[in-house]
């Protein structure tokens, strides 16, 4: 419900902020006061478009916000799927500068238009008197029946299983056209398989292959420099091991003369073991290397194929090739087994469809029980508004219709089932019943519009309804009736109504009156929440003009029961 709706600078607006209870709250003041600018105010935090042109100070930037209690409404799926915190207390602020730039927030968090919209639609339903969109639609329609039908789990469960059900058409339609491809490439891919494989490629192999070869073309000269190295550590005549060892000697015969030079004789001789160990090593890959011409060429032509492999596939490594290698495994794998998955998973979507086809009947059977009801109450009621010839008519229907003289096909699944829902009404007796906006005025929409959903109301919690003079073109006892309906809805979720007949202003639990203030160098739109002797005078002045005679005023009291 909206409990608060605070408007700043917009068009006769500089400073509003109205509270709203929960029941039937009730607007009312003179043509032109500023009511419809209320509810455009309103609109702005649905995510309608706004003109900077309305304003009220081109220098200061228009903020509208609205705080709704939200609990009980089932939104916190649409919060996480929008990434928003949800609170049980939701705050709606719409910003917009002068020129023309908007920004949108629900609880501080920066929203587009397009989520702000959305959320609106499922927390404030404004209906005015020319609004027949909504009543034609389908899907509203449907919600009707769904509503009253009481079966939101089993339509929940259907509607989980159906997207679980097309995911899974898609999967299949996805493996059949790979697995068709697989089928068409599948000598060209097994070519590529076999050629990798016989590669018999290793991850590392490459660098490996790289550096012995680089060694084997370089086998003379890397021989050359390590006999010369080793010739000068210890086999040339001034080799540094010989000089090591009598400097040593040297530091021998005096280190007792001085402490220090025992160290520095320690440390010769350890540079003398390391020195005759890299000597040692020295050797032993000079005896280990060879010019190995036919290794040279071995490793050289299974570079080369590798390399070739690495253009062919345009890579450079042999990891991206095993890559590719595992890629045409698996196609391969599909050309070869894929009608098997293809198979498992289309007994799968048969066993899903039959489990879909089981539950949608299910609805359609519970939707079959609810249209009689339906039909009932919203004549009924329409009767109390003084539309008692009217004719409703709900059609069921499934797609595809069976046509005459063959065989019942199975009628297509859809998300909401199988039912197709038409509404069609007549406002007077005797007439052919069409589409509702087509066989019903404003006034007579907005009575049957009322009527349905305060049906509705009675199974499901729906957002808040605003009534923008939807009892144009009613009077008397009618207005009385429409008034005691709107008080009946108001039992069961908030209603905010714009009327300018005394018999619904007086069903109020709370009654605004709307009205501008010229009292200052500009004139601005003012509201005030009415106490119980301001409503009867305002009801009388409704009754019977702006100066309401005792008589008036006593009717007033009557209607208030005060």
């Amino acid at each position: 419900m909206l409990q608060k709706l605070t408007i700043n600078n917009y068009a006769l607006i500089d400073n509003l902020e109205i509270g709203f209870d929960s029941g039937l709250n009730i607007l009312t003041g003179e043509t032109g006061a500023g009511k419809s600018i209320i509810l455009g105010a309103l609109s702005l935090i649905l995510g309608q478009r706004a003109e900077s042109k309305y304003f009220f100070n081109q220098q200061k930037k228009c903020v509208i916000e609205g705080t709704f209690k939200i609990s009980g409404f089932h939104l916190a799926d649409f919060f996480e799927e929008n990434d928003l915190d949800y609170e049980s207390e939701t705050v709606l602020r719409r910003e917009i500068s002068a020129d023309g730039k908007s920004r949108a927030f629900v609880n501080d968090t920066p929203v587009n238009l397009t989520a702000l919209k959305q959320l609106g639609e499922k927390l404030i339903d404004i209906h005015s008197q020319h609004a027949t969109l909504e009543i034609n639609d389908p899907d509203f329609q449907l919600l009707v029946v769904d509503s009253v039908a009481r079966h939101s789990d089993l339509l929940f469960d259907y509607q989980t299983k159906f997207k679980a059900y097309k995911k899974s058409l898609s999967k299949l339609n996805q493996l059949t056209a790979e697995n068709d491809k697989a089928k068409a490439d599948l000598d060209y891919f097994q070519f590529q398989f076999d050629e990798l494989e016989k590669g018999a490629l290793v991850a590392d192999e490459q660098e490996l292959l790289e550096q012995e070869l680089n060694t084997l073309n370089n086998a003379e000269e890397i021989k050359r420099a390590l006999l010369n190295a080793n010739y000068l550590l210890q086999d040339g005549e001034a080799a540094a091991l010989l000089q090591l060892k009598e400097a040593g000697q040297a530091l021998g015969s005096i280190e007792k003369y001085n402490p220090a030079l025992a160290e520095l004789h320690q440390r010769i001789s350890s540079t003398i073991i390391e020195l005759k160990d890299v000597a040692a090593e020295i050797d032993a890959v000079e005896q280990h290397t060879f010019v190995d011409e036919a290794r040279a060429e071995e490793v050289n032509n299974r570079l080369s194929m590798i390399y070739n492999l690495q253009k062919k596939h345009r890579v450079s490594t042999i990891t991206e090739l095993l890559q590719i290698q595992e890629e045409l495994s698996d196609k391969v794998q599909q050309a070869l087994f894929g009608d098997e998955a293809i198979e498992k998973l289309q007994k799968q979507i048969a066993a899903d469809k039959a489990e879909l086809e089981k539950l949608a009947a299910q609805l359609s059977a519970n939707r079959q029980k609810a249209i009689p009801d339906i039909e009932k109450q919203v004549l009924a009621t329409l009767a109390e508004m003084g539309m008692g010839n009217s004719s409703l008519k709900i059609g069921q229907h499934t797609t595809p219709t069976p046509k005459e003289g063959a065989d019942s096909p199975k009628a297509i699944l859809t998300a909401t089932g199988i039912d197709n829902i038409k509404f069609l009404f007549s406002a007077n007796k005797g007439h052919a019943l069409a589409e509702m906006s087509k066989v019903a005025s404003g006034g007579e929409l907005s009575r049957l519009m009322l009527s349905i959903k305060s049906i509705v109301a009675q199974y499901t919690a729906l957002p808040t309804i605003i009534f923008d003079e939807i009892d144009t073109g009613v009077s008397g006892e009618v207005a009385n009736k429409v008034g005691v309906i709107m008080e009946r809805l108001a039992q069961n979720l908030q209603v905010i109504t714009i009327t300018h007949l005394p018999q619904i202003a007086s069903k109020g639990q709370s009654h605004y009156f709307v009205y501008k203030d010229d009292s200052e160098a500009a004139t601005f739109t003012r509201i005030k929440q009415l106490n119980n002797d301001e409503r009867v005078l305002e009801i009388a002045k409704m009754l019977s003009g702006d100066k309401p005679g005792e008589s008036a005023l006593q009717n007033a009291r009557e209607l208030l029961s005060v």
